[in-house]
């Protein structure tokens, strides 16, 4: 079929309508900030707390919940048990939710007259208003693509090399960490990857939970409200340029690291 030089140029056609699509507006928001507009954001002691503290919370989700979530992505590819579709379902609800409704729903749980919110408190803790609060919200929000992601990636590791070891002798145990963690290794890590590179654009929830300190989403809507276009475009253009950055260097390392091991 793609011989046909017409189904080739209509492919071609369509497929660079999308990728337009997701280009133009970056490349817009990137070409119309001048040098000027970038100088003095990037000096704005502002920005760069809000950048700062936006990379390290999201970090923290990952770190915190992405890598406890994958034994569960494990137990989904490989166990079948009751209300297993139940449970899939309930990953991607996050998803699904508006994030404004995520966040008045974490709120329940970790406010200051709940439970968590209380034993918090105690241990120095403040969710609402803090950074603590900020993480749970981009760690709710961005959890299923770090699920997904190592489920897929366990459920193609072939089970005869599992079930090999076993029968030689090797613990449940070891057999994780050195033949399906390693072989699934490339769909957990690019997993963590997007779960971390979405935790850094969520607005909905966080301004829920924390208007304070102020992550960089909410820095650019506020500024927006506030003084216009021409101040907020300079910091989303360069919270952009610092995201694509991380995450092409992030995708990089994973695919030198996948060479190498293949």
């Amino acid at each position: 079929m793609l011989n046909d030089w017409r189904t080739r140029s209509i492919i071609i056609f369509f497929s660079g309508l999308i990728i337009l699509f997701i280009v133009a507006p970056l490349l817009g928001i990137l070409l119309k900030t001048s040098t000027e507009e970038y100088t003095r954001t990037l000096q704005d002691t502002e920005v760069a707390n809000s950048i700062r503290i936006t990379l390290l919370s999201s970090l923290m989700a990952t770190l915190l919940f992405g890598v406890l979530s994958v034994p569960l992505a494990w137990l989904l590819a490989r166990k079948n048990f009751p209300l297993k579709g139940l449970i899939n379902g309930i990953i991607d609800l996050p998803v699904v939710i508006p994030h404004s409704a995520a966040g008045i729903a974490l709120l329940g749980i970790i406010s200051r007259g709940s439970f968590i919110g209380q034993v918090g408190e105690h241990a120095g803790i403040n969710f609402v208003g803090g950074v603590p609060g900020i993480v749970v919200a981009m760690a709710f929000v961005s959890i299923p693509f770090a699920i997904n992601a190592a489920r897929d990636g366990f459920a193609a590791v072939p089970e005869k090399l599992e079930k090999a070891a076993l029968n030689l002798g090797a613990s449940p145990l070891r057999v994780f960490f050195s033949i399906s963690l390693p072989l699934a290794k490339r769909s957990v890590v690019s997993g963590l990857v997007m779960m971390w590179a979405r935790g850094l654009s969520e607005f909905g929830a966080v301004i829920i939970i924390a208007y304070h300190p102020m992550v960089t989403p909410i820095l650019i809507w506020e500024r927006f409200a506030s003084f216009g276009l021409s101040w907020a475009r300079p910091v989303a253009a360069i919270f952009i340029i610092i995201c694509l950055a991380i995450f092409i260097v992030m995708r990089v390392i994973t695919r030198k690291d996948y060479h190498v091991r293949n």
